[in-house]
């Protein structure tokens, strides 16, 4: 069995209990003695296996990194494991789950590779909305309900307001369209992006 670890919660003594996203479902088990076998860190992808435990949580073994080509790059790790903890407080209280989202990250890791990683981020993102049925293309002002003209205005979940109904950053409505029609958030320059990826780390 496959997954992503979304979070780690220690408990006592070096035990662990780790929340794992699988294909199907967000799993979580139970790890003992966890400092003395290898490393259990967020945003990993494992091969594991579970023991199961009438009365608790399923046990945790037979642990298996499969490392990312990246995964000593500390820049795109420290972006990866802040996008893995927004993810797992947005999927937190789900148990059963698509398979969207598992192979999102997948997808991610790979263009980890060669694109810069908050670029990636932000068309993951997008995804997330546009899967979930959160995503605006209206552009219908969620504050006063008056169509957008020009400049679109964007706050956390991408919501569209105008410039003077929320406080966001500010977008031309043709690259948002762009960006929506294509997935694709390469229409936009550094500073555009530094923005977009601002709204995400206040929450999926």
């Amino acid at each position: 069995m496959q997954g992503f670890i979304l979070h780690t919660q220690k408990v006592k003594d070096e035990d662990l209990i780790v929340y794992i996203l699988s294909p199907k479902m967000l799993i979580k088990t139970y790890r003992f003695y966890g400092l003395r076998h290898s490393s259990i860190l967020n945003g990993y992808k494992i091969d594991f296996a579970l023991e199961e435990n009438p009365s608790f949580l399923p046990r945790l073994k037979d642990v298996l990194h499969l490392n990312f080509t990246w995964i000593m790059q500390r820049d795109k790790m420290f972006i990866w494991q802040e996008f893995i903890r927004l993810l797992f407080q947005h999927l937190k209280d789900a148990e059963t789950l698509e398979k969207f989202y598992f192979l999102l990250l997948e997808d991610c890791v790979k263009r980890f590779e060669k694109q810069n990683p908050k670029r990636v981020i932000i068309d993951a993102y997008l995804k997330i909305l546009e899967f979930e049925g959160r995503l605006r293309k209206d552009f219908i002002c969620f504050s006063c309900d008056e169509k957008i003209q020009n400049d679109i205005t964007l706050i956390r979940a991408f919501l569209p307001s105008h410039n003077h109904c929320a406080l966001g950053y500010n977008f031309e409505e043709k690259k948002i369209k762009d960006f929506y029609d294509n997935k694709n958030c390469g229409i936009f320059n550094d500073e555009e992006i530094q923005n977009l990826y601002n709204l995400i780390k206040e929450g999926l």
